[in-house]
Parts: structure tokens; C-alpha cells; sequence
């Protein structure tokens, strides 16, 4: 009984450590993506060169010792192929949107992931979530559509990049909750075979769209610019930082808590987002839905922590039974 305590208290850790640093990672890079598409518009030559510096990072440190990642192998690789064009199409979607659309806009469209991770496992077959979850995320939902009525002004090419990337950001957070869970991969495994697959994809796209190589002759003009390479670093360790927690998240909880992680650190982002760069007037309906959302993400916590409780009864339950029947 007190190993499964222990054992449970140490999940439990491990769980609010990942949720709370992909939190962190997550509203940090929000921020500093938006300060860099600001001085730099070419956010797919941006995407390309957060995901080099990854696969190139993760690469040394097995190299070098530092990482127990077994090195790349070709059927994980085709397994893992839908999840790299998943999240990139999700990124891709994301900054195109951030390009036009102020952070608070960015993000209530994004707190919609929660419900359509929760749809979409029901109808893959994950089972029906209980009352409590289900009824905390549509709250969550509906406190976006609120906050969206008091404070949007109508941007169809930045809603529906944004409406796009949270499709494929559902898409590939289940396929990361599946991969890990399956195939026993780590994190860091996750990251660098979703890096390196994404290279290819990405090349292609800088070509298509015409920004390369205009786009590179314009980053080492700016490259002179302190200030600039200060934030371009910035971004590409927080993009590092940010796959890894996300990645460790999912694995460790699950798609939908990843999802509700990132509708919680929205309310302090979306908070920033009023003041840094280019805030946006504060309306009514806007905090209102703000207030709305908040509350259906603390249920939502607390609904998980329910559900943590019961598992931890059934397991002791489940030990003394065991004991009992060896007497």
C-alpha cells in the first residue's frame, strides 16, 4: 500500500512538472514568434529553421552521449510520417495567422482544440468521457465564443488559418498520445524523428511559396540587428523547449489535458496580449468570456483530480484483494 501511494505521488509530480513546463513553454513562444513575424514576415523559412536547430540538437546530444535515443530508424520514421505533417501543417497554419491576427484573437480561436480533441477521441473509439470532463470543455468552448462576440473584428484569412491549425493540431496530438503510448517512445525520440521528417515537407514549402531565397537574403540583412538575432535565438531554443514539453505532456497525460494545458496559459497570454505588442480594447463580452473559460478549465482540473482519486482507491483495492487471496 505505501508503494502504491509512493508510486502514485511520484506520477502525480510527473504530471504537473510536464502540464506546467509545456504551459510555460507554450505562452512564452506565442509571444516570441509574434515579436519575431513582426521584423521577419516569413514564417515558414521561421518554421524550417526551428525545426533544423531540433533535429540537429537532439542529434549532437545522442552523439555526445547525453541522450539514450536509439538512432533513426526507417519503419519508426514511416510510422511516425502522419504526425510530422500533422503538426507542421498545424504550425504552419498558426503563424500564418499570427502574421495578421493580435495574440488575445490568436488564442481564443486556439482554446477550441480542447472540444474537438474530446469529439474526435469519442468517435476514434477512446470511450465516452465522464459528465464532468465533457461538460468542463464545452464550458471552455463557450467561454471562447463569448470572449470572440466582445472582441473580434472580423478577419476571415486570420480566422480560418487559425480554425485550420487547431484541425490539425487535434490530429496530431492524438497521433502522439498513440505513438508514445504504443511504441514506448520518448519525448525526445518523438521530437527529433518529427524534426527530421518535417525537413523535406518544409523545404518544399519555402520553394513553393516563393520565400526562398529572398527570405534568407532578408534574415542576413537583420542578422546585423542585436536585438533581432537576440529574439531569432530565442525562438529557436523556445522551439525546441516548446516540442519537447508538448511532446512529454501528451505522453505523460494525455491529448486532451496537452489541450486544456494550453486553454489555461491562454487566459495569461491573452491578459499580456492586451498590453504587449499591440494590445486590443477590453470589452465586456470579452471578459466574460474570459471568466467563463477560466472556470471551465479549473473544473476541468478538478474533474481529472476526481478521476485520479477513484484510480488510486481501485489500485489499493485492487493490492489488498491480492493479499488477501496469498493468505
Amino acid at each position: 500500500m505505501e508503494g502504491v501511494g509512493a508510486s502514485v505521488d511520484v506520477s502525480s509530480l510527473v504530471s504537473l512538472s510536464a502540464a506546467f513546463s509545456y504551459g510555460v513553454a507554450s505562452m512564452a513562444m506565442v509571444f516570441i514568434n509574434k515579436a519575431v513575424l513582426m521584423q521577419y514576415a516569413y514564417s515558414m523559412t521561421l518554421l524550417t529553421l526551428q525545426q533544423l536547430a531540433a533535429a540537429l540538437l537532439i542529434h549532437i546530444a545522442r552523439v555526445a552521449g547525453y541522450s539514450k535515443g536509439k538512432g533513426f530508424n526507417m519503419t519508426t520514421a514511416k510510422k511516425l510520417l502522419p504526425i510530422s505533417v500533422f503538426y507542421n501543417a498545424n504550425v504552419a497554419f498558426a503563424l500564418a495567422s499570427l502574421k495578421g491576427v493580435n495574440i488575445p484573437m490568436y488564442i481564443a480561436l486556439k482554446r477550441l482544440t480542447p472540444l474537438a480533441v474530446l469529439v474526435a477521441g469519442y468517435l476514434r473509439g477512446k470511450g465516452k468521457p465522464s459528465a464532468q470532463v465533457s461538460l468542463s470543455v464545452i464550458l471552455t468552448a463557450t467561454g471562447v465564443v463569448i470572449a470572440a462576440l466582445g472582441d473580434f473584428s472580423f478577419d476571415f484569412f486570420g480566422y480560418s488559418m487559425a480554425l485550420t491549425s487547431v484541425f490539425f493540431q487535434t490530429m496530431y496530438l492524438i497521433l502522439v498520445e498513440k505513438s508514445g503510448a504504443e511504441d514506448g517512445l520518448s519525448s525526445a525520440e518523438l521530437m527529433f524523428y518529427n524534426s527530421l521528417l518535417s525537413l523535406p515537407f518544409l523545404m518544399f514549402l519555402i520553394i513553393a511559396t516563393g520565400e526562398f531565397p529572398h527570405s534568407l537574403s532578408v534574415l542576413f540583412d537583420k542578422a546585423n540587428s542585436l536585438s533581432f538575432s537576440v529574439i531569432l535565438i530565442l525562438s529557436l531554443v523556445m522551439g525546441i523547449v516548446l516540442n519537447f514539453t508538448m511532446f512529454l505532456c501528451t505522453i505523460v497525460n494525455s491529448a486532451l489535458t496537452t489541450t486544456i494545458v494550453g486553454v489555461l496559459k491562454g487566459v495569461g497570454s491573452t491578459t499580456l496580449g492586451f498590453v504587449l505588442l499591440g494590445g486590443v480594447q477590453v470589452r465586456a463580452l470579452n471578459v466574460t468570456g474570459l471568466v467563463i473559460n477560466t472556470i471551465g478549465g479549473v473544473w476541468y482540473s478538478y474533474a481529472k483530480y476526481q478521476q485520479k482519486k477513484k484510480k488510486v482507491r481501485k489500485a489499493e483495492s485492487d493490492e489488498e484483494s491480492q493479499e488477501a487471496r496469498k493468505m
